[in-house]
């Protein structure tokens, strides 16, 4: 049985978006200096060096990270290898506050990922909140122009990132239905370096299919390794330690709903750092997805029981 969303819970949660807002904006500004999946490995191996000396133990022979190494190598996949990649892929032809925005997507996703494959509740007023929260989300794919949908035409920034949030919402949802085995349970770097490590494996993967491709270039500074830096340890390491903990306190779906504080903080990094002035259909559309998320968080996402 989930918890009640409390202070503390809610404190968990909002740090992670504004970790994810920021590495939005880094990942915007260090396009031009390194490909999008090289950079996904470089920051996970960091992290994955830097957890090494908290939990080194989970990758001893005889840890159960390797009896279930299955579920690790999913979670790996989705929350390391996949999310990340596609939002810095997606940050090279989009803003970081459309990038966002598209992510706001993510309670739809969390609520129609359960339903279909973890047999989750859906009540019709998470569905009524959904679909506004979804017309906020189409006035940012077309740019308020919705002549638009029916030439298709998408920035391909708006589409990796809608990728992208599926790919977290499968996340979230293995992480909170699954659980840890005791070798690995109780402390939170275990737990993340469990799935780093197969991460850095599918990151490690896809950016030799990036190399392979691609005439890949590296254009190294001091501030390129700074960006390296925050977004291992901040939106890597911190926001996936407070992220794991918030979804295992309250559940996937009723997380999901903080996704719409991103755009939120990334407008205001944006504008500080990038100079980039929010547009009226971002406003717009920002009015419709949290409407739709007030709503929707009004009833418990499981049971659609009102709290």
């Amino acid at each position: 049985m989930n918890e009640r969303l409390t202070p503390a819970t809610f404190f968990l949660l909002v740090i992670p978006t504004f970790l994810w807002a920021g590495n939005a904006v880094v990942g915007r500004l260090v396009a031009d200096a390194i490909p999008p999946i090289t950079l996904n490995f470089f920051r996970w191996s960091l992290a994955f060096i830097l957890l090494l000396f908290l939990a080194r133990e989970v990758l001893s022979p005889k840890s159960a990270l390797w009896q279930h190494w299955r579920y690790y190598l999913k979670l790996g996949l989705l929350g390391v290898g996949l999310y990340n990649a596609l939002q810095y892929m997606a940050l090279h032809s989009s803003s970081p506050i459309n990038v966002t925005l598209v992510g706001s997507s993510m309670p739809i996703w969390m609520l129609l990922i359960g339903r279909l494959f973890f047999h989750a509740g859906i009540s019709v007023h998470q569905l009524l909140g959904a679909m506004l929260s979804l017309f906020g989300v189409l006035i940012i794919l077309t740019r308020g122009d919705f002549g638009q949908l029916l030439a298709l035409q998408f920035v391909p920034g708006d589409l990796y990132m809608l990728l992208a949030t599926i790919a977290w919402a499968f996340y979230s949802w293995l992480l909170s239905l699954a659980k840890d085995p005791p070798s690995i349970k109780g402390h939170w770097a275990r737990t993340l370096l469990a799935q780093v490590v197969f991460g850095v494996f599918w990151s490690g993967l896809f950016a030799t299919g990036e190399w392979m491709v691609l005439d890949v270039r590296i254009d190294w500074s001091p501030w390129l390794v700074l960006a390296i830096i925050y977004v291992a340890v901040g939106p890597a390491i911190i926001a996936f330690r407070c992220w794991g903990e918030g979804v295992r306190r309250i559940g996937p779906a009723m997380a999901g709903f903080f996704a719409n504080l991103i755009p939120l903080f990334a407008a205001l990094l944006s504008t500080i750092f990038l100079g980039e002035r929010p547009r009226l259909f971002h406003g717009i559309a920002f009015v419709l997805i949290v409407s739709g998320i007030v709503y929707s968080s009004r009833f418990s996402p499981r049971t659609g029981q009102r709290r």
